[in-house]
């Protein structure tokens, strides 16, 4: 499964407005919510960088003076930009102990194969914690376009969220473990490692769907700075 940056139904820049990317928002909301897949969840990351694109057009506008009400909304960027940098970096490492655990099915090594499938574990844990810790909900408050940030943020909280979530049950703990079963036989190696493989591209997409949105995220906040020192 590729990860393909393609162009969505936002107008080339600097055409966007408030009530298209509102649209998009909307749209974007109704896809997740309808299809719960990592797949669904790759292509939510990459529309996102596109919305953030409309936005920040919308946030250069010199008509747009939003002003004080953007601080409290500063503060919840720079949240969502910690966020993101670190599911970022925890799917590196989930890939990586995927590497780790075909490793350990191909030479047959159960004890290492079912310590990898705990490291793995403990990384979902991990970065479940993250997320206890971040507002999620948009706050009503404020001018319309403090309220298309807010939401903006609580869709990428979300995307991020459930993309754990689903990782979370593509590889189980030991007793119906994949490297439980693998050591039953040749066939059933074979089996799981062609699902590994799978799991660690669709890991791989995930990790380039938080880099595509955290240099998103960058730019808004620099366009948002920008304003406020204006």
């Amino acid at each position: 499964m590729a990860f393909h940056l393609r162009s969505i139904s936002l107008p080339s820049r600097p055409q966007a407005n408030e009530a298209e990317v509102e649209q998009e928002l909307l749209s974007l909301g109704a896809s997740i919510s309808s299809s719960n897949t990592i797949s669904t969840m790759c292509d939510g990351l990459r529309r996102l960088g596109d919305i953030y694109n409309g936005v920040e057009d919308i946030v250069s506008l010199p008509s747009n003076q939003v002003g004080k009400m953007l601080d409290g909304e500063m503060e919840c960027s720079l949240e969502l930009l910690d966020l993101c940098s670190t599911m970022q970096e925890i799917f590196v490492e989930m890939k990586a102990i995927v590497q780790e655990l075909q490793v350990a099915l191909r030479k047959g090594d159960e004890a290492a194969a079912q310590a990898k499938i705990q490291s793995y574990s403990r990384l979902v844990k991990k970065a479940k914690k993250h997320f206890k810790k971040t507002a999620k909900k948009a706050n009503s408050a404020g001018c319309r376009m403090v309220m298309l940030l807010t939401k903006a943020r609580e869709i990428s909280v979300s995307l991020l969220e459930s993309s754990v979530h689903l990782l979370s049950k593509e590889i189980n703990m030991p007793k119906q473990s994949l490297g439980s079963k693998a050591f039953q036989k040749k066939k059933a190696v074979v089996c799981e490692e062609e699902q590994l493989q799978a799991i660690e591209c669709s890991i791989g997409d995930l990790e380039n769907g938080a880099g595509h949105l955290f240099r998103k995220l960058v730019q808004i906040r620099v366009s948002l700075l920008n304003i406020l020192s204006s």
